[in-house]
């Protein structure tokens, strides 16, 4: 790898120099929206990422003033067109929650605004999470009348528990990054004017450290967590999804969170 390389990506942009790497969403005139094409491309970037050895820390966020706005809602409202198996394409979030998941660098997710939906899985995919005082979080997926999916519901357990995981995806409810950080999901919250500098700090720790105890803290977290969870079980979400934006009642509740996010914009 030369001193300064960057892969090519349609709707992320992806660079690694040195011993420091980044993913940033590009999409900010939408919010970052995680389409299937962006799905795809976030896993082959952390594929890409395990090809790069002298990577160890990979520093993940969106570009503009949101981190993601989650999955992309033309697929409810019928916008979206794709040639590709709709099974599989309901599957593309799982493959990137596990191909992120199982990225050989650190990543931190750097949450520069609001983090909804899948944006919050990718969030909680990274092994550390800083983000703005002023974002906000929510899980609108029920709203939607589909059920959390790419293995949200396992992570989420793991990183806040059993009850604040139902209370938050079955009331689909904002919540703030203080409740977050109390709840265990966040590791620092801190003041848009701080966020590059407390990235900075801990990117640049990470990348200063001795390569394989803290790779191999990273799997041994990693191996214990998935005994207690098993991520892995959730490869039939894509089935979840497929049902849910079927059912009329489902199909009735995503119309009017559409309408909704129609009339606030």
């Amino acid at each position: 790898m030369t001193d300064s390389e960057m892969a090519q990506f349609d709707t992320i942009v992806v660079s690694a120099e040195g011993r420091r790497g980044s993913i940033s969403l590009a999409r900010p005139r939408h919010l970052n929206p995680l389409s299937s094409h962006t799905l795809r491309e976030l896993a082959a970037a952390a594929l890409w990422f395990n090809t790069q050895s002298e990577v160890r820390v990979v520093v993940v966020t969106g570009q503009g003033r949101a981190f993601s706005a989650g999955a992309d809602v033309s697929v409810f409202s019928g916008e979206a067109g794709s040639n590709i198996d709709p099974r599989d394409d309901a599957d593309s979030g799982r493959r990137m929650a596990e191909a992120m998941e199982g990225m050989r660098a650190v990543s931190i997710a750097r949450i520069n605004g609001p983090c909804v939906g899948g944006g919050l899985v990718l969030a909680a995919v990274c092994d550390l999470r800083v983000c703005v005082d002023d974002a906000y979080l929510s899980i609108p997926e029920v709203d939607l009348g589909i059920p959390l999916a790419w293995g949200g519901i396992p992570r989420l357990v793991r990183e806040i528990g059993p009850a604040l995981t139902k209370e938050l995806v079955m009331t689909c409810r904002q919540f703030s990054p203080a409740e977050a950080k109390a709840a265990g999901f966040l590791n620092r919250v801190v003041s848009a004017d701080e966020l590059d500098s407390v990235v900075e700090e801990l990117a640049s720790s990470l990348a200063g450290k001795p390569r394989h105890p803290v790779l191999a803290t990273k799997a041994s977290v990693n191996a214990v967590t998935e005994a207690m969870v098993g991520t892995t079980r959730h490869w039939s979400d894509a089935d979840g999804l497929l049902v849910g934006r079927r059912d009329p009642e489902g199909q009735a509740s995503a119309a009017r969170y559409l309408e909704r996010l129609r009339n606030r914009s």
